[in-house]
């Protein structure tokens, strides 16, 4: 009897201790950079979040939430930032310090840990009326590096009017939100810019990708 308790003691140590181990090889750090792809556009700041796959954004072909109108229309991570650090199915979120010029990268740095393991990113394009670029819900790599290349999504929650005084930033210098104007109602991949009022089609448009992200793991 002494013997095989002994050996069930055995064996649920070493369960116990494969758990753990491989808890811990779960446990990641990571370089997240992003590089804006636009030759006039500038990104707003960026809100970078790590989270499990309860947690989405937003849903392209969906109303935008109030937090997500609050990006789109003047780059205010603020809200969601909050609503995030106080969800139970995010691990953690960090964010960006000014505007990203055309051409320019910012580093980041975010940690994965058990069930935590997607990213997700946000922030406003200027000038643009309700532009975002978006991650949304991409894994972490669990060795060496990942790249994505990300679309722009239209907010869906203000006319792309593209007079300057319905748009924030340095380039225009406008309102930053217009509660009156809902916009098209729904989430959509951007048609970029149409040139046909203060904006200049040559000097703001894009095709394809806004950005690139190269999410790399450090330790």
């Amino acid at each position: 009897m002494k013997l095989k308790l002994s050996i069930l003691v055995l064996v649920l140590s070493s369960i116990i201790s494969l758990g753990a181990s491989a808890g811990k090889n779960d446990n990641k750090t990571y370089k997240v950079t992003v590089t804006n792809l636009t030759k006039g556009i500038s990104f707003t700041p960026l809100l970078v979040a790590t989270h499990n796959r309860d947690i989405s954004f937003f849903k392209v072909g969906e109303p935008a939430s109030k937090m997500i109108e609050r990006i789109a229309e003047g780059g205010d991570i603020s809200m969601l930032k909050t609503a995030l650090d106080d969800s139970r199915n995010v691990l953690s979120t960090t964010n960006s310090e000014g505007l990203l010029a055309p051409g320019a990268s910012v580093e980041l740095t975010m940690e994965r840990h058990g069930k935590y393991k997607q990213i997700s990113i946000a922030a406003m394009l200027l000038p643009t009326n309700d532009t975002m670029v978006a991650l949304l819900g991409k894994s972490l790599p669990k060795k060496g590096k990942q790249v994505y290349f990300l679309k722009a999504y239209d907010g869906g929650t203000e006319t792309n009017d593209e007079y300057c005084n319905n748009i924030p930033g340095p380039h225009c210098g406008g309102m930053p939100f217009s509660p009156e104007d809902a916009g098209e109602g729904y989430i959509y991949p951007s048609p970029a810019i149409h040139g046909e009022a203060d904006l200049s089609r040559q000097m703001y448009n894009w095709n394809g990708a806004v950005a690139k992200v190269v999410i790399e793991v450090v330790k």
